[in-house]
């Protein structure tokens, strides 16, 4: 039997052999594990998954002519260690001085200088100008010495960015909006993001020799989907019409602070043009606030038409009703209420107390007829929806409040107040709205921003006239006030800007704008002067409102001298573009009124050439790439049919004459 010792002495070999086997698997496991991680890295290197963004859809006016666009941009780099010596050496010069002259940022010796350290410093990605350029400029650079080897043998990267451009520049600037790189948006490309964004897409990239990055093909690459196309209600020439009127009227006096004017198609509410102005510190006006939706104040006598309407749905008074203004001076509660007019009206009728916008008679019948029941009036004013956002397709609407009896800020002056337009707040859409539904035959339709989506040519979405309410009022009551808006035009405070050529209804308005805590101090004010109506009278349109806000000021601003004369600058341009109103005037040569537009015209350069290159052909193109470019040239666009471009009046090559008209047909 052999010892315990010299069998453990024995077994010592065979456990070394077993803990080193032991050792060895695992050692093994490891190595297999680093070299799958290193493998996965190693891909992840080699391959990457790239985001592919979809073009974002365009924004269009009503017939078709482009807002707002994505056009391709690039920012510029090198990969300066691609270039063979052979290549860099004889034509770096020749390269710095073309990027000098097409950048301008800096000289050619310093581009060279630029060229050569990065090439020292084996600059991959070295950047290039000190901006964007265009895909024409691109198709340039792609000619220049050594970039034109290609990006392979030449080195340079451009990295494409889609940029979003206006054609009309700041033309309705707050509605049709901005989105910026975060995604923070406002007006149309805002509220329609989800249709103008698209669908992005993904690829697999590869990297390659120099570090830059190639697509391949995989099964996984998903092609991005364009963003759809939004057709807007704007038409482009009312809205010129519309900005202009309201510049040119801010621009006759520093005391203006802002300013808006909106155009609405009475039958659909689709909005035609809509204008916000505000004063900059150095006495431009630009479109940064949308006070037509975002401002909510108190609108003075314009809202007279409502209590107007309350009056004779309650049967509480007739037109031809006798109402005692006094002397122009009425107190209620030890306030007083006055009336422009030195002295007053005395004994007039309830169409004249509206024709002449009497502070007095209104807030007279406000307490003669609803003193002992207040809350009827207000549910009037309530049954008008008056109370009720109207809830745009844009955001920013501001809410509108009316005061209802009971209510902890409701006073014993709230009645006669509420009744001239003050304790309210409206916006100038809000206000709009009631008066076109007036010029609507009663029927209160939604403001009307957009009006169908499109993916190319294909209607995707179409937004129907939405209906508020089928009657504000009585077919009686609504012959009564259209009575009374007319008379504001024919004998009442807006006489100055009646037409013989087409009949207006409307009213004017004017109000203290509170401030600080009151209505101005030591003889300083605000004011609001205010204009809102329809035309024309016999067989409404277009329904519109102007509204100028004021700094402090000892002077006055009344809605009937400064708003009501933008409203009818409007109004003209959109009658003289309707000829079916009217007899079209053509003056006879030889005339003197021949010779005055002869003279007005020379005065223009509206007939100019312009160097942009000659007539291009549009045959083939859709209808917003024809606009675009021929609008861009100058040309005066009109179109017949729908489809794409099959002739267009005008040869190409002619040359360009801006102003000069053209028209094209599609199919």
């Amino acid at each position: 039997m052999q010892e315990p010792k010299n069998i453990w002495i024995r077994a010592i070999p065979a456990y070394i052999v077993v803990v080193l086997l032991g050792l060895w698997i695992m050692g093994k496991a490891v190595v297999l594990q680093f070299n799958a991680e290193l493998k996965e890295k190693a891909s992840k290197i080699s391959f990457d998954e790239e985001e592919l963004l979809a073009k974002r859809g365009d924004i269009l006016a009503h017939d078709g002519r482009i807002l707002a666009t994505s056009l391709p941009y690039y920012h510029l780099y090198m990969d300066c260690t691609v270039p063979a010596d052979s290549v860099f050496n004889p034509g770096v010069g020749k390269l710095a001085a073309a990027l000098s002259n097409l950048f301008r940022d800096k000289s050619a010796a310093a581009y060279e200088k630029l060229l050569r350290n990065g090439r020292k410093q084996k600059k991959q990605y070295l950047r290039l100008g000190d901006r964007k350029i265009s895909y024409t400029e691109l198709m340039d650079v792609s000619k220049f010495p050594i970039f034109e080897k290609g990006r392979n043998r030449g080195g340079y990267i451009a990295e494409k960015k889609d940029t979003r451009t206006y054609p009309y520049k700041s033309l309705a600037f707050r509605t049709i909006g901005r989105s910026n790189e975060v995604g923070v948006s406002v007006g149309i490309e805002g509220a329609f993001d989800y249709a103008l964004k698209g669908t992005p897409g993904k690829r697999m990239v590869q990297r390659i020799a120099g570090g830059a990055w190639e697509p391949v093909n995989s099964s996984t690459n998903i092609v991005p989907e364009d963003g759809m196309d939004v057709v807007s209600t704007l038409d482009i020439d009312i809205q010129d019409a519309a900005e202009t009127a309201l510049r040119d009227q801010l621009a006759n006096s520093t005391v203006f602070e802002a300013g808006c004017a909106v155009v609405m198609e009475v039958k659909t509410g689709e909005i035609r043009a809509i204008a916000n102005m505000r004063r900059r510190p150095d006495g431009t006006y630009a479109e940064e606030f949308n006070y037509a939706i975002g401002q909510a104040t108190e609108p003075g006598s314009t809202f007279k038409l409502y209590t107007l309407i309350a009056l004779l749905e309650d049967n509480k008074v007739a037109l031809q009703d006798i109402i005692d203004t006094e002397k122009g001076r009425w107190v209620y509660y030890r306030t007083a209420f006055t009336d422009v007019t030195s002295g007053g009206y005395g004994t007039i009728t309830v169409q004249e107390v509206f024709e002449k916008s009497s502070n007095v008679g209104f807030a007279k019948m406000a307490v003669d007829y609803y003193k002992e029941n207040p809350r009827q009036y207000v549910d009037k004013l309530y049954a008008m929806k008056l109370n009720e956002k109207i809830g745009l397709q844009i955001a920013g609407e501001a809410a509108p409040q009316i005061r209802y009896p009971g209510d902890k800020l409701w006073s014993g002056l709230s009645l006669p107040m509420m009744s001239m337009g003050y304790e309210v707040l409206l916006t100038p859409i809000k206000t709009l709205t009631l008066y076109n539904a007036i010029a609507n035959n009663g029927r209160m339709v939604k403001p009307k921003f957009v009006k169908e989506l499109k993916q190319g040519d294909e209607s995707i979405t179409t937004f129907s006239t939405d209906v508020i309410s089928s009657a504000v009022c009585s077919k009686s009551t609504l012959n009564k006030v259209y009575s009374a808006m007319e008379g504001v035009i024919e004998r009442g405070t807006g006489t100055h800007i009646r037409d013989e050529r087409y009949r207006i209804a409307g009213k004017t308005g004017t109000a203290r704008i509170a401030y600080n805590g009151g209505y101005g101090r030591d003889g300083m004010k605000k004011h609001q002067a205010s204009f809102a109506g329809f035309f024309p009278a016999d067989n409404p349109r277009y329904s519109a409102i102007v509204v100028l806000y004021t700094g402090e000021t000892k002077s006055n601003f009344y809605g009937g001298t400064w708003a009501a004369p933008v409203f009818k600058q409007i109004a003209d341009k959109i009658f003289v573009s309707h000829p079916e109103w009217a007899e079209e005037v053509r003056p006879e040569r030889g005339t003197p009124m021949y010779a005055d537009l002869i003279a007005d015209n020379a005065e223009k350069p509206l007939l100019a050439k312009v160097n942009s290159g000659d007539l291009p052909s549009v045959i083939g193109r859709s209808l917003k790439d024809a606009l675009f470019l021929l609008e861009n040239q100058g040309w005066v666009v009109s179109f017949s049919g729908s489809g794409h471009v099959v002739k267009q009046s005008l040869p190409p090559g002619t040359q360009v004459i801006k102003g000069g008209a053209i028209h094209i047909e599609l199919k």
